[in-house]
């Protein structure tokens, strides 16, 4: 249970997000009106997910400077999680996009980042998968990994910036925090960001557990 703590809080803050997230009060705003509820889920994942590919990234370092293969466990385990929250971060964007915009994935300088960045995600994958030896694997998909994720820093938050963007933040548009959060949205928001980049946390360190256990059974 000592140990096991951090588990009961993401549980709890993620309960909280989904009861107030579909039942509490939010502010009428023109457009976005109920689906602004998504704000809750949509961009908590996202932050999440970047502090699983910052995790991941970490590792990778740590990798290349001990060559311990445990370190390339956790920085694999660490970017499958962050692309299943990027995954599902398109996924309610596009709905979001659907009821705001009245299209799921529009001509938008960032939604068109986050495409590339998912596929150069992808690729790192694919790469892992194409060698055999473990050191020469872990070495090359280490390096690739730090390469991408200073790619997708610029491509993610300063690019959009540089352009018009639809998106609250970017080419002029004020962001959330300026004009459609209130004090009672934020109460929710910052504990779902909390608690979704725990649960990706928990289910990252999940998978480096089974990791290990099937390499010892080999």
């Amino acid at each position: 249970m000592k140990n096991n703590w951090w588990k009961i809080v993401a549980v709890i803050l993620l309960s909280y997000t989904i009861y107030f997230g579909l039942m509490g009060t939010v502010p009428r705003r023109a457009i976005l009106n109920e689906s602004i509820r998504n704000v809750y889920f949509h961009v908590p994942m996202w932050f999440a997910m970047i502090a699983m590919l910052s995790t991941s990234v970490f590792n990778a370092v740590r990798y290349l400077r001990s060559n311990d293969l445990s370190y390339d466990i956790k920085s694999v385990e660490f970017t499958n999680v962050a692309i299943l929250l990027g995954i599902l971060g398109c996924a309610t964007g596009s709905i979001w996009a659907t009821f705001t915009w009245g299209d799921p994935w529009p001509n938008d300088p960032k939604l068109n980042s986050v495409a590339i960045s998912m596929l150069m995600y992808f690729a790192y994958l694919i790469l892992r998968g194409s060698f055999e030896d473990e050191q020469r694997r872990a070495r090359i998909s280490a390096v690739y990994n730090i390469l991408a994720f200073s790619v997708f820093i610029p491509l993610i938050f300063i690019l959009p910036r540089l352009t018009d963007s639809l998106h609250p933040g970017n080419g002029g548009n004020p962001a959330f925090s300026d004009y459609d959060m209130d004090s009672q949205m934020r109460r929710v928001f910052y504990p779902a960001v909390i608690g979704w980049a725990l649960l990706g946390t928990w289910i990252a360190t999940l998978r480096v557990r089974i990791r290990r256990v099937s390499e010892i059974e080999d």
